[in-house]
Parts: C-alpha cells; structure tokens; sequence
C-alpha cells in the first residue's frame, strides 16, 4: 500500500485550517502534515517534516502567498495548491501565483466558508492527489524569444474570415502551458479558441495577463465573438463554450449548462463542436491535465479528418489528460511542449 501523500495547510483563517484538516484528514491517502497562519510559522514547521503538496492562501500577514510562493519555486520546488477567495480583486493576485509556479486553485467564498468546503472536498482530494504528481520542472521558460509586437500593428488580414480554427484544451498546469505556447505565437496567429479549467472570475484575469504578454490578442471570450487570426478566445470560468458557424464566419457560442465531466467549461464540449463545425479546417490540441476531459472530443475531432496533437508525458505537469487522449487513438501526434507554437503556426500548411 502506497504511503499517504502529506499536506500543510497555510493560510490565516483558523476556520478554513480546521475545516480543511478534518475534510483531508477523512481520506487514507492524504495525511496532513501541520497547518500555520502565515508562510514564516509555515516555514518553521514544514523543515522539520517537509510535505508532498503545500495548500497556500495569498492574501496573509508578514510574508503574502506570491512571495513565499517564488521563494519555495527557488530553493525547494513543491507542489503548490492555490486557496483562494472567489472575487475579482483576488483573481489577478491569484494568477500570478499560478504563473509563479502553483499548480491549481481551490476556491473560498467569503461566507458559508464551512458549508462550501466541505460540499467541495471530494474535488479538493482529487486536485491535491494530482499536484502530488506534477513535474514541476516539466515548464520551460514561458518568455516569448522576441518583445511582443504592439497590436495595433497587427496585418489587415485580422480583419477577415478564416478557415483554420485551432482549439486547445488544458486543465492542471495548463496556465505555465498556455503561456509557454501563446507567448511564441506571431501577432497574425490562427484563431484560437481555449478552455483552460479554472473557476468562474479568474479566467478573465488570466486572458488580461496573457494579453499583456502575447503578441497576439488574447481575451475571455463572450457569446458570438467572432474566430480570426491573431485573436484568441479564453473560455469563461462556469460556462461552456461551443463553435459555431455563421455564414463563412466561425463564431463562438458561451452558455451555461451542467457540468461535463466534472468541468465547466468542459474541453470536450468545445473540442465535438470544433469537430461538427469545422472538421478539417481544424487543429486540436490536449495539454497538461488531470482527468479525460476532453480526450473523447479530440477523438470526434480526429474522425471528422482535423489533425491533432497531444502533449508528451516529459513537458505534462500532470500527464492525466493526454494519455487519456493517446490511449484512445485521439492524438494523430505526440509533441513536447516547446514545439506546440510551431504546430499551430503550421498548421493552414497541412491543408
């Protein structure tokens, strides 16, 4: 029998360390190793029994999360959970953690902290259980090779339809990905479409960051965005997103609906649609992820005649989802992340 993965807990509320210990505690395979209010106790504490996966708050007193965050991907990489508010102001605070290293989020509201994490603790065992597995040292340098571009100097050609879509799917450590392949990308790009997991408020921080680093536009996306080059389209946090078609126009479509394998957004609704709408004019791609969201869609997706690519098991921080795609046959190919950029600006050469 495998030993338990072991877990500290910091952050300042008293409620979310007692209320998080006793949920993780329930689970054979988690043990918790200590709690602290803020990163210095934390410290103190963990090099006596250093743990598998650190659940960090960001906002705390006498050293905040980012900090201690950069200080720990410096001198001892470890699996970082990110437990965070759900509010807008904490969202962009959030995603520069994930951006320094963190692996995943789990969300806290303000009020009904109790009710709210224990409703959500099966799915708080399953994101620690899957950052005990990442590969912190899979992400290359995210930095682009050349300084971005302003947009407005982008070609006229944004301007008019295209026929390549590319879609792209990615959940645990899939904003390091994103941000490795989005920031080699040159400003007349393919349309871009994304579903990266992440709740409801922080994906619109994290497009702002993207597009803050890109060359080309990146924006969460909203219903009826149109599909051109040099633009891509985030899908929000707790709604679905979906390809369409409008004349010679792909277009997207953003609604609410029940989750599809545990997710909303769900990659596999995004990745049948691009298959049902697109076909051959499209590129799918499946990333670092825990779980199979979005292997059946890459296979539909193949079926209909688009190429397409699974990330290798060497660059995954989690390799849960692309296996699953490999497995089935969904994967037309297998490339490491440092050759995801290339694959997308190729990909109209395929046709």
């Amino acid at each position: 029998m495998k030993d338990p993965i072991s877990v500290f807990i910091v952050d300042d509320s008293a409620v979310v360390r007692q209320v998080l210990s006793q949920l993780l505690a329930a689970d054979p395979g988690i043990r918790v190793s200590g709690t602290a209010p803020d990163p210095i106790f934390a410290l103190q504490k963990m090099l006596r029994d250093w743990p598998d996966v650190i659940v960090l708050d960001v906002e705390m007193p006498r050293m905040d999360g980012i900090t201690f965050l950069k200080k720990l991907m410096k001198e001892r990489p470890t699996p970082v959970v990110i437990c965070s508010t759900l509010t807008e102001k904490g969202a962009d605070t959030t995603v520069q953690a994930l951006s320094a290293g963190a692996v995943d989020i789990i969300t806290k509201p303000k009020i009904g902290l109790r009710d709210f994490l224990q409703a959500g603790g099966q799915h708080m065992v399953h994101v620690l259980k899957a950052a005990a597995r990442a590969r912190l040292a899979a992400v290359p340098d995210p930095r682009p090779a050349v300084m971005p571009v302003p947009k407005s100097q982008a070609p006229l050609a944004m301007a008019c339809t295209t026929d390549q879509v590319v879609s792209l799917g990615t959940s645990t450590g899939g904003t390091q990905a994103l941000e490795t392949v989005l920031t080699r990308l040159p400003v007349d790009c393919p349309g871009i479409v994304v579903v990266q997991h992440m709740p409801e408020k922080f994906t619109a921080a994290f497009a702002q960051r993207l597009n803050r680093l890109c060359r080309c536009e990146v924006r969460e996306a909203v219903d009826g965005d149109r599909v051109i080059p040099g633009l891509v389209l985030i899908a929000p946090g707790g709604r679905h997103m979906q390809l369409r078609r409008s004349g010679a126009q792909y277009r997207v479509g953003v609604a609410d609906g029940p989750p599809v394998n545990r997710h909303k957004p769900s990659v596999d609704v995004l990745f049948r649609s691009v298959a049902q709408t697109a076909g051959r004019n499209a590129l799918g791609i499946i990333m670092t992820g825990m779980g199979d969201d979005g292997a059946q869609g890459l296979l539909a997706m193949r079926q209909a005649g688009a190429h397409t690519i699974a990330q290798d098991q060497e660059s995954s921080v989690v390799f849960g989802m692309p296996r699953e795609a490999i497995d089935i046959g969904a994967a037309a190919e297998v490339l490491p992340l440092g050759r995801m950029a290339d694959a997308i600006v190729g990909c109209s050469l395929r046709r």
